[in-house]
């Protein structure tokens, strides 16, 4: 969006002018209004050009810029993005793998990420759809206190895929993440030293050394892969 036109940019005859608190003064005509700004030490903003005749303000437009940056950079750094992360299967997986599996699964949750489940199918594995659909059942129960199934199971090519939503919501799990930070760097906390049994001392689940996905937050068309 462009800046609005100040002061001697604004070329009509008379503009409606406002008052620095907001005041209605009334038509003026545009010289006037200038003077008027000079007075004050202010500036005169067109704030609504559309208008017959336009509206201005007088303000301090260097003062106004720098808050609207301020708000800005503030409804940025609270905004939250969707993210998908993908976990892919086999449908012959192992007992291990799937438990490893599920564990990204339950942490992806737990960050309030949605996750898509890729079963891949090879070879022989094609004939055989409801090995995949009876592993993607199983995860959904297994995950069912953190995350529901959002997209049901459906084949795609190759594959099957299921997308699995959060119960937590984003925001929720962003604001548990910092409050964990904030308690460890809290002074006096560390001379407690861990308590095992209280989940407020254990590592954020990001920190666990997988070393298969980072947590980093992405945009809601990037999706992050565990194979």
């Amino acid at each position: 969006m462009s800046e609005p036109r100040i002061n001697e940019r604004i070329r009509v005859p008379e503009v409606r002018l406002v008052g620095p608190n907001g005041e209605q003064v009334g038509i003026v005509r545009v010289e006037d209004a200038l003077r008027l700004a000079a007075e004050a030490d202010l500036d005169l903003v067109e704030v609504a050009p559309m208008a017959k005749p336009p509206v201005a303000k007088l303000m301090d437009f260097g003062k106004f810029k720098y808050e609207a940056a301020q708000k800005a950079r503030e409804a940025r750094k609270n905004q939250v993005n969707t993210v998908i992360k993908e976990i892919k299967l086999r449908p012959k997986i192992d007992p291990h793998d799937y438990g490893t599996k599920k564990g990204h699964v339950v942490r992806f949750l737990n960050g309030g990420d949605k996750v898509k489940v890729t079963i891949m199918f090879r070879g022989r594995e094609q004939s055989k759809p409801e090995l995949g659909f009876r592993l993607l059942q199983r995860l959904a129960e297994d995950v069912a206190e953190l995350g529901f199934v959002e997209s049901a199971p459906k084949q795609d090519g190759r594959n099957m895929v299921m997308v699995l939503g959060p119960v937590k919501k984003k925001a929720d799990a962003k604001a548990e993440q910092r409050k964990r930070r904030e308690d460890a760097a809290r002074p006096g906390l560390e001379d407690e030293g861990p308590d095992d049994g209280d989940p407020a001392h254990a590592a954020p689940a990001s920190e666990t050394p997988d070393g298969v996905v980072a947590d980093a937050e992405t945009p809601a068309a990037q999706v992050a892969v565990v194979e």
